[in-house]
């Protein structure tokens, strides 16, 4: 029986069109001055992590380098939360999610599912996009975020390490992702998982793993409570 249903967010709850053409551009606009901001602590220590592991080179110019290779760095993706923090505040950025997606999260919290978000995003970038939808504030929804502190999503050691912090058996958590590569790691890991195939996204289905196209037919195909 599925206790807890942990969820991806590029791909699977909200468009990659909507991260690559909005949220990467913006980040990439607001990059250069907030690099400049030598009294958010933040800010410092992001820029002292990554002139540590690249001395000699220019910070901001790692990152442009990273976010044109799609590099998930820990530094960047904080800056990149605090460039977001400032366009979701100010109403400039609101997140666009799948339309199945909030109505189904809501009958599944309702209904006594436990809900949690794994993405490569921060913590703060996370709650940040579900605090700030067009379906209004859908953080109260979730009991749990993890993202890359916990490790890599391609590593089945950090679905163990989420098992262990939620307090459930494996196979009493479902997964939900449109990676492969994410979905095989926590499959090693003991849990259940379900490959988003949104065709939006143009998403490749992968081999071995259970599919549907949105959260309504995940609904019906792990007898989950139905928005």
């Amino acid at each position: 029986m599925i206790r807890l249903v942990l969820l991806d967010i590029e791909g699977t709850t909200l468009p990659i069109s909507f991260v690559r053409d909005v949220m990467f551009p913006y980040a990439a606009k607001a990059l250069p001055a907030l690099m400049q901001d030598h009294t958010n602590p933040t800010v410092v220590a992001a820029r002292a992590d990554i002139v540590m592991d690249h001395p000699g080179q220019d910070p901001l110019k790692v990152c442009e380098d990273w976010m044109k290779a799609d590099v998930k760095a820990a530094p960047l993706k904080t800056l990149q939360g605090l460039t977001w923090r400032q366009g979701f505040e100010d109403g400039t950025l609101q997140a666009d999610l799948y339309p199945d997606v909030p109505p189904a999260l809501k009958a599944w919290s309702e209904g006594g599912l436990r809900l949690a978000v794994y993405s490569s995003g921060s913590i703060p970038s996370q709650k940040l996009l579900y605090g700030h939808t067009a379906q209004g504030d859908l953080t109260p929804l979730f009991e749990d975020f993890f993202d890359l502190s916990t490790g890599g999503k391609k590593d089945a050691a950090s679905y163990e390490k989420i098992t262990a912090a939620v307090g459930l058996p494996a196979d009493e958590i479902l997964f939900l992702s449109d990676i492969g590569a994410e979905l095989d790691a926590a499959q090693r890991a003991g849990m259940t998982v379900c490959q988003l195939v949104r065709e939006r996204d143009g998403t490749v289905p992968h081999p071995g793993v259970a599919q549907a196209p949105d959260l309504n037919a995940v609904s019906v195909q792990f007898g989950l409570p139905v928005a």
